[in-house]
């Protein structure tokens, strides 16, 4: 069945001959809030005002209603501020370096921004980038950015690449500097998830270092190769 408050001509045609109701008007954003705000806070006495009786009824408020009131506002700002976060970023952007300032270090407060340093003919900076793009995606309140090692710094050797930066308020909080640190040629997404969650850039639901597995493993299976190796060692020794 379609929905009779959905924005087509057919639907206008059908209200003005009285077929249909009229649209239902979005309410008021601020209204919502409020009454939103006093069902949470317990605000009795005003639970079926609208948002007109509520600002003549604003004088009997007792300090408890404000209190509750103005504590559910900061916290309505903070999501809205946050959903803001989220819908300005979402993929690795490139830069150049005089959008450095810009996108770096007036990013905004609070803003985690993760900057790869990379040369396209580097395979480890190819897995990087690929890395990093889906990265951004899952995470888009965090800024990742991309750029050119040469363009961002004059003659930075490839020794060094790729090279990761992690800012937070412009100043730089982690940095991981060439293959072994960035986490080898064999590199893993969730590793790399869980290596920016460490030092704080994303919130992950990682419950554990993925790398912890593969060691696991691998001192499990030396320490089953020194008991068979130990089991052998008596077998073949020597009979008095």
């Amino acid at each position: 069945m379609q929905d009779p408050n959905e924005d087509t001509e057919w639907n206008d045609i059908l209200r003005d001959f009285g077929i249909l109701p009229p649209k239902e008007e979005p309410k008021d954003e601020l209204e919502e809030m409020v009454l939103q705000m006093q069902k949470e806070a317990a605000v009795k006495p005003y639970e079926r005002m609208n948002l007109k009786d509520l600002k003549e009824a604003e004088d009997e408020f007792d300090e408890e209603d404000e209190r509750a009131i103005e504590k559910y506002r900061q916290q309505r700002l903070q999501e809205l501020k946050s959903l803001q976060r989220r819908q300005k970023f979402g993929e690795l952007t490139e830069i150049q370096d005089v959008q450095y300032v810009k996108e770096v270090t007036n990013a905004g407060e609070d803003i985690w921004v993760v900057l790869h340093l990379y040369k396209s003919s580097i395979p480890m900076c190819i897995l990087l980038n690929h890395h990093l793009s889906l990265l951004a995606r899952k995470f888009p309140e965090a800024k990742f950015l991309k750029a050119i090692a040469n363009n961002c710094i004059k003659n930075y050797h490839d020794k060094y690449l790729p090279t990761l930066f992690v800012y937070k308020n412009g100043q730089i909080k982690s940095q991981f500097i060439g293959i072994v640190e960035c986490g080898g040629p064999n590199l893993k997404l969730e590793e790399l998830e869980w290596t920016l969650s460490e030092v704080g850039a994303i919130t992950s639901d990682l419950e554990e270092n993925p790398k912890k597995k593969i060691v696991d493993m691998m001192i499990s299976s030396i320490r089953s190769s020194s008991i068979h190796h130990e089991d052998d060692d008596y077998h073949c020794s020597p009979q008095n």
